[in-house]
């Protein structure tokens, strides 16, 4: 630990963001760095708690407790305190291949268990990484560092999302030739397209890692679509082994009428389309512009958080977000006991610039959607919605039922929707010939990552569903690891 008295003498401080005003104006990153002073202040604060739950990475029944990657986080927080900011570099690196990634879009479940946390504002570990890693860049201590042996094996990645990406650096290291397949143009999978560049900078944190993974000998091939452009059967026969990491794509659809109409797209599409016209240097010619237009965000969560956000920086005309659950309790309810993950009420980056230019929350709990208008020419114009109570069917489960007597309508030129995804896309798994589960997500044990096919592994969304990227980056390192073992009969990684 740093100083034993830190966590008394020092209150918890995070960086000021950009104002609401301010960043919903352009598509930079809204995040700011403290100063060196106050970073080693709050690594202070890191307590000798005895058992640092903050890296034990489990899953508990309502979620994952503490770090997926097992972070050495009391170990960098007295580097840090202490100013030996390289060191704590490397031990950052010793368990988190892409700690610029989760030190922005991670919710931090390393913090909902940090033991400061039962009665004080918990540690502020997050913004530690990030400063590391950043520290890091600007030092110029991230450097290629291409393994010195090459084992001869031949490795394909089908995936470059976080989960693909870990599993191709992990790879690397162990001296294979690493081949990722991209279906889409760039690189980057989820990070790149998933995520908005308000969040994560594309060309400044996630290329500059890829540019470095190609300088460290990988090779990433886009537009690459297995099971389509790419028969899935060759790479069986073209490399020793290959590791799924296609994520769960499939997202979950709204069966109600006028579903089809114009102005209704999945959340994907359309943060996809934003991001790519950014990329391309004019982001007002994105196909899906919510410039004067009314939205409707259906779903919460991160992906309906970026839709908001990336509306606000188009100039919506309203916006409103619905979500079929209660609201969460302002503090932890009595079934939500630390160190679980604190399922708490939050404002995140996009409803903070919503309530800023529109006066409040957009988000409306306990609501659903009944159906969809349209207007004469075939495009959404409005949207019929009724509220929900959740009630106990014959078999003890809760179920929505309508609320009698709350229909109500709302204008609605673009409907976004961001309720989840089922899985992967089934294209790639049916051509290797892979078995999936109940949950259409490719059959494989976590901790081993085989798949029925022998020579193929399986890791991230597509083997455990939707999830964090931090436990992408888990699934990754672990599918690498027993891949190795499967090519060399022993496995250094870890």
């Amino acid at each position: 630990m740093g100083k034993p008295t830190g966590f008394i003498e020092y209150l918890r401080e995070l960086p000021v963001d950009r104002t609401p005003q301010e960043r919903a104006r352009d598509w930079n990153e809204f995040h700011h760095y403290d100063d060196e002073k106050l970073l080693r202040q709050q690594a202070a604060r890191c307590m000798d708690c005895g058992v640092p739950f903050c890296h034990t990475g489990v899953q508990l029944p309502s979620g994952a407790s503490g770090c997926p990657v097992n972070n050495l986080i009391p170990e960098w927080n007295d580097l840090v305190y202490r100013g030996l900011w390289r060191e704590a570099l490397e031990r950052l690196h010793r368990t988190n291949n892409f700690p610029d990634f989760t030190g922005r879009v991670c919710p931090a479940p390393c913090e909902g268990s940090c033991v400061l946390g039962i009665h004080s504002p918990p540690v502020a570990i997050k913004t530690i990484e990030a400063a590391i890693i950043e520290r890091g860049w600007e030092e110029g201590w991230v450097i290629p560092d291409p393994p010195r042996v090459r084992t001869g094996k031949r490795v394909a990645v089908v995936g470059s999302g976080p989960a693909g990406l870990a599993a191709a650096e992990q790879l690397n290291r162990a001296g294979h030739q690493v081949t990722v397949l991209e279906r889409d143009d760039r690189p980057g999978g989820l990070l790149m397209y998933g995520i908005p560049n308000m969040k994560l900078d594309k060309r400044a944190v996630v290329l500059r890692r890829i540019e470095l993974m190609e300088r460290n000998g990988i090779k990433f091939v886009c537009n690459a679509n297995v099971g389509d452009n790419v028969e899935a059967q060759l790479l069986l026969r073209d490399f020793d082994a290959v590791v799924l990491c296609t994520g769960a794509t499939q997202p979950r659809d709204l069966p109600v009428d006028g579903r089809n109409l114009g102005g209704v797209h999945f959340a994907m599409e359309y943060l996809t389309a934003s991001t790519k016209a950014l990329l391309a240097g004019n982001p007002e010619t994105t196909p899906i512009n919510a410039r004067d237009r009314h939205v409707v965000v259906i779903g919460g969560g991160d992906t309906g958080t970026d839709c908001v956000g990336t509306a606000m920086r188009q100039g919506c005309r309203s916006l409103v977000q619905l979500e079929i659950l209660q609201q969460p309790p302002v503090d932890r309810a009595a079934d939500n006991p630390w160190p679980e993950w604190p399922r708490i009420y939050r404002i995140d980056y996009g409803q903070e610039e919503a309530a800023t230019r529109f006066g409040a929350d957009p988000r409306e709990y306990l609501v659903t959607v009944k159906r969809l208008v349209g207007d004469a020419a075939g495009r959404v114009s409005e949207l019929v919605t009724v509220g929900v109570e959740w009630r106990r069917n014959e078999r003890g489960q809760l179920v929505p039922a309508e609320k009698p007597g709350s229909e109500r309508t709302i204008p609605a030129q673009l409907v976004f929707l961001a309720m989840g995804f089922l899985g992967p896309e089934a294209a790639a798994l049916r051509d290797l010939g892979v078995e999936s589960d109940e949950r259409t997500n490719v059959r494989a044990e976590h901790g081993r990552f085989t798949t029925s096919v022998k020579g193929v592994f399986a890791a991230g969304d597509c083997r455990r569903g939707q999830s964090l990227v931090v436990w992408a980056i888990n699934e990754g390192r672990g599918a690498a690891r027993e891949c190795d073992r499967y090519l060399m009969g022993s496995t250094d990684l870890p």
